[in-house]
């Protein structure tokens, strides 16, 4: 009975056991990289910071007008006794030359940071998916021609590039973003050639092409899905050195004009006023250096996480 007994427990191990593989089976990329960033606390950090800015930005209009004043107007008559104060309960981050107060126009300064960030990067993503992918799946002369394009974006200079293409359009919004999306697809366009020169040797595609699938759909199907991953990391960092190069931009009178908000403007605006007026420049560089770190953090994050070899 008792040689029985143990049997049947080791049948109902046995049992038990495929379960567990089946689970690990289902778990996929994506939730295994969700699940090891949680554990990169300075990644976690990044995030929170990025969606504290965002919502932050989002609801500005709700309350900073009625809390904080207004981030554009100028009351003429309270500049003599309201420019230049100290932070305080009343105005946390202090009030500039202008006497508006310093914490509005930093919140308002994220809508234009962030905004131009993501577009900007959203453009530069799309061209080098599309240049990297054509010049990777068809190779040969369209190789070459995306590839030696590639190498001409990339001889020039990143800022002073951006810098001729804005005196020649003119300083806005619009033409801010749009700049720093058409000069930035370089880098992006190389690292998914990369990519998909190894995801395209793979069995699942040749299979996918013998069934008879077309090139667009073996593209859109089969190997953008497995590509996208180093893309979407180059990203998150790409979005941080966007609001660098946005607020290099404005402080040198490129970019966005007064009396817009915006950090670099912000900057340019108060560096006179550094020996008797600091705050007027912590505040805006910290929003400048916690929002560039919190996207590369977060990327940096996104990079480990993806690694498959990583482990788990």
């Amino acid at each position: 009975m008792l040689a029985i007994s143990e049997a049947i427990q080791k049948q109902r191990k046995k049992k038990k056991q495929p379960k567990k593989t089946v689970a690990s089976q289902n778990r996929t990329l994506w939730g295994d990289a969700s699940r090891r960033l949680r554990k990169n606390k300075l990644a976690v950090f990044g995030f929170c910071w990025i969606v504290f800015m965002i919502l932050v930005a989002l609801s500005a209009d709700l309350w900073v007008p009625q809390v904080l004043g207004s981030p554009t107007f100028v009351d003429t008559t309270m500049t003599a006794t309201m420019s230049k104060l100290a932070p305080s309960l009343e105005h946390p981050f202090g009030t500039d030359s202008l006497a508006r107060d310093e914490l509005a126009r930093v919140i308002y300064g994220a809508r234009v940071s962030l905004s131009v960030g993501v577009l900007a990067m959203s453009i530069s993503v799309l061209i080098g998916i599309i240049l990297g992918t054509t010049a990777a799946y068809f190779g040969g002369i369209w190789d070459s021609i995306i590839m030696r394009a590639t190498d001409i974006f990339m001889a020039f200079p990143y800022v002073l590039f951006a810098i001729a293409l804005l005196a020649a359009l003119g300083p806005s919004f619009i033409n801010m973003f749009l700049v720093i999306g058409l000069i930035g697809w370089t880098s992006i366009a190389r690292v998914i050639r990369g990519v998909i020169l190894q995801v395209k040797e793979n069995d699942y595609v040749s299979a996918a092409r013998a069934l008879g699938a077309g090139n667009l759909r073996i593209i859109l199907r089969h190997i953008l899905p497995n590509s996208i991953a180093p893309v979407v990391v180059y990203a998150t960092m790409g979005i941080g050195s966007a609001v660098i190069t946005e607020a290099a931009l404005s402080f040198l009178g490129l970019g966005i004009q007064p009396p817009t908000p915006s950090w670099g403007l912000m900057l340019a605006e108060s560096q006179q006023y550094m020996s008797v007026a600091p705050w007027l420049v912590i505040f805006p560089g910290l929003a400048i250096l916690l929002t560039v770190l919190s996207f590369t953090l977060l990327g940096d994050g996104l990079r480990d996480a993806m690694d498959i070899k990583g482990g788990v």
